[in-house]
């Protein structure tokens, strides 16, 4: 696991929304990574779930895979999706879960936010709230939620053990987990990682799969499992990405695990807040 100072973080960061801020305002812009409905078709989409989503949320998706393979969404479940951008996701949870469930749409983009917010109004999706935040300090309490559900976010995170932890604390005990994300079969060099603009590239920020589940391991889940692989970035329209990904062998997968009883080790940051916050505006 790569080790990263805060103020890369920072930078990183920035380099993410800055990325994805273009998807948002500017889907129809050709990106390095594949886009829009075409892309979920690629990673598995039933059609008739996009149909029944307004069009601007499927213009920005920028997902890996459909982890809605994983099967672990119910009726009157609370779910959090992780890096829920222009709302593909949020919105099909919230026809899963029904009027008696809720969604939760996290994602430190505000021109995703903002996308998301109006893609909900355009669907009627009372259910469905939006909050600013990133994987590695979810702004909810503990044990606030029944799914977690992330698309091709965890691979852009500087501190992954981290973000697993969080999504760990905001499950309820028996939570269930459903993520697509990109892993590697050779882990990229410390210069290439040392590069802002490469982790918005999906590809260095990247870890081995082995790595990537044994973290969900010792967070505490179990049952933790790879239900698919892609070559995702074989819909690439950029020969140099192809050629990156194929270097490192980049893949998406898509898991399932489910949160065990026993609580994580705490971290050193203040406590959680007793309720949820307030949408931003």
């Amino acid at each position: 696991m790569v080790l990263v100072t805060s103020g890369h973080r920072d930078m990183i960061f920035d380099a993410v929304r800055a990325m994805y801020t273009a998807v948002a305002r500017e889907p129809e812009r050709g990106f390095h990574f594949p886009t829009g409905r075409r892309a979920c078709e690629y990673v598995g989409y039933p059609a008739a779930q996009l149909d029944a989503l307004p069009e601007a949320a499927v213009e920005s998706f920028a997902g890996v895979g459909y982890p809605f393979a994983a099967d672990v969404v119910r009726p009157g479940d609370v779910v959090l999706d992780i890096g829920s951008g222009s709302g593909t996701d949020a919105l099909i949870g919230s026809l899963l879960v029904g009027p008696a469930g809720r969604v939760i749409g996290l994602d430190m983009t505000g021109a995703m936010r903002a996308k998301l917010r109006a893609n909900a109004a355009l669907m009627g999706a009372v259910n469905v709230e939006v909050l600013d935040g990133n994987a590695e300090d979810v702004p909810l309490p503990d044990a606030s939620v029944s799914v977690v559900t992330s698309n091709g976010v965890l691979n852009l995170v500087p501190d992954k053990p981290r973000a697993v932890a969080e999504i760990f604390r905001v499950l309820r005990p028996g939570g269930r987990v459903q993520i697509a994300d990109i892993v590697v079969e050779m882990e990229p060099s410390a210069a290439c990682r040392a590069q802002p603009q490469l982790w918005a590239e999906c590809i260095v920020g990247a870890t081995t799969k082995g790595d990537y589940l044994e973290m969900f391991r010792v967070a505490g889940f179990h049952e933790v499992e790879v239900l698919r692989e892609l070559d995702y970035f074989a819909a690439s329209s950029s020969e140099e990405t192809r050629k990156v990904a194929g270097s490192f062998r980049a893949h998406a997968v898509v898991l399932r695990a489910i949160r065990g009883a026993r609580i994580a080790e705490q971290s050193s940051r203040s406590p959680r807040p007793s309720a949820y916050p307030a949408a931003d505006e």
